[in-house]
């Protein structure tokens, strides 16, 4: 079998890039190259360039592991993007990406593309948790992991923040332009984030670049959307079928598709209207609706999902009961919602709901479920507050919450243990080590954690019965019963 790259023959059953590659300079450089960027920004760039040209490749960075690397140099950056929709598959070859470099392997080679005079943007995708911040300050945490070592050695970073600061000190030094610093994180406001977590990151190294930060750098804010599953054995085997090409770095995602985009770039951008994406003068309206509506019913639903025995959200959503909770749900964070424009919010949740119920999309609970302590404060901690504060009823969002912690308990309802997968797993662990399964104290201990919920919150005793006994209900009868029950209760 052929492997995909740039002289293969790719079969009339896949569409190969509709532009030419040659020639073409990389003006991106992306930190966090993975599946939901192969499945959103590069699709966005590949269509800007078959629709308006442009030096606008892209040259990836992983932050650690070879493997994005390995399966996508040696198919010259191309890979096939597969769209999983009711009506079948549809199969892509993508062409936006130039090369993957590897930080840890290469850190040098990175630099030295950050400080190139072709990058005007770099772009990020490496998850929330990735960017060092501390949940209480909202500043950098001195003591993370990729924060830490960068500074302590600012000339060799191994964090996303460390390398953008270096690149940016060596582009002031070789007397170039700045660049625009993308997120394409679910953080809110994350332009905002992001220039505070550089800046102050650059305050403790280099004081002195602040003032080309503040003339030379912009940090527009920017909403995504689409749902991307891991890859799987049967990723890779359909993607070869439709192209006729071996492909290591296949991906798979759902025929939606959005990008928010605050249109504040330094030195251009490419033409990402022409993919679609939306370019608006405020994004947080779009950036609440999604976190909120989506992404919050999404963690709703992995937790309780993956409690009650449902691997996949397609799975959820077969579950009348479950399938009712997450309508409950999101129609609860709809209402904490300022209207956004050109959306219809309940339109937007039968949207969501249809792409939930998406038969071919294999998106795990346990996927979701991941890094529940960096995505709850946005997604279910500020919309409760948001409903204590104004007289509506918190039971979606205690719901939610409950799940979580029943989660975090670490063991599921056979006794088989499972990993949290969250970066702060080891203080969630000792935290519960003693409850003895007791709900009082487990709400006690993780409503308190710090950074994760606001004090107006944790500090209600309405909220905290709410969660309790609902938890109460998991612990004592099972997921099962606790989805039943909640859902008996709005019937009546």
């Amino acid at each position: 079998m052929i492997r995909l790259n740039a002289s293969a023959e790719i079969a009339a059953t896949a569409a190969g890039p509709r532009w030419e590659r040659a020639g073409r300079k990389a003006g991106i450089v992306h930190i966090g190259i993975g599946a939901f960027h192969k499945a959103h920004q590069a699709v966005y760039t590949d269509d800007a360039l078959a629709a308006s040209g442009g030096d606008w490749l892209i040259d990836g960075v992983s932050l650690r592991s070879a493997d994005v690397a390995e399966a996508m140099n040696p198919q010259d950056g191309l890979y096939t993007l597969l769209v999983r929709g009711q009506e079948g598959v549809d199969a892509r070859v993508i062409g936006s990406i130039r090369r993957v470099l590897v930080a840890p392997h290469e850190p040098e080679a990175v630099l030295e593309a950050l400080a190139s005079p072709e990058t005007k943007i770099v772009s990020l995708t490496i998850t929330e948790k990735g960017y060092g911040l501390d949940p209480a300050t909202g500043g950098i945490d001195r003591a993370h992991p990729s924060i830490a070592p960068d500074l302590a050695d600012p000339r060799h970073p191994r964090g996303a923040v460390g390398f953008i600061v270096e690149g940016l000190r060596l582009r002031r030094d070789r007397n170039l332009p700045g660049f625009t610093v993308l997120c394409c994180d679910n953080l809110p406001s994350n332009g905002h984030v992001v220039e505070r977590l550089v800046k102050e990151f650059t305050g403790a190294v280099q004081p002195d670049l602040l003032d080309f930060i503040d003339a030379k750098v912009t940090f527009p804010s920017t909403m995504v959307d689409r749902i991307t599953p891991a890859s799987t054995e049967q990723t890779v085997l359909d993607a070869q079928g439709l192209t006729g090409l071996e492909d290591r770095a296949a991906v798979e995602t759902e025929p939606f598709t959005q990008w928010v985009i605050e249109d504040d770039f330094v030195a251009g951008r490419p033409d990402w209207g022409a993919g679609g994406a939306i370019f608006a003068a405020d994004v947080a309206p779009y950036e609440k609706m999604k976190l909120r509506m989506l992404n919050g019913a999404h963690s709703m639903l992995a937790y309780s999902g993956f409690m009650a025995g449902h691997k996949h959200v397609r799975d959820v959503m077969q579950d009348a009961s479950l399938a009712t909770l997450v309508r409950r749900h999101m129609g609860a964070a709809a209402a904490t919602l300022d209207p956004v424009a050109g959306i219809s919010l309940d339109d937007y949740a039968d949207d969501l709901v249809r792409r939930f119920e998406n038969p071919e999309i294999a998106h795990q609970t346990y996927q979701i479920a991941m890094d529940g302590t960096q995505k709850l404060p946005q997604r279910l901690a500020e919309p409760a507050r948001f409903a204590l504060a104004n007289g509506q009823k918190p039971g979606a969002f205690a719901f939610a919450v409950a799940a979580w912690m029943r989660y975090c308990l670490g063991m599921d309802e056979t006794g088989e243990r499972y990993k949290l997968r969250d970066p702060r797993d080891a203080e969630i662990e000792a935290l519960l080590a003693d409850t003895g399964g007791d709900s009082s104290s487990i709400v006690d201990r993780l409503m308190n954690l710090p950074g994760l919920f606001p004090d107006a919150v944790a500090a209600s005793p309405e909220w905290n019965r709410a969660v309790a006994s609902r938890l109460e209900t998991m612990i004592s009868k099972g997921m099962r019963a606790a989805i039943e029950d909640e859902a008996r209760s709005l019937a009546g």
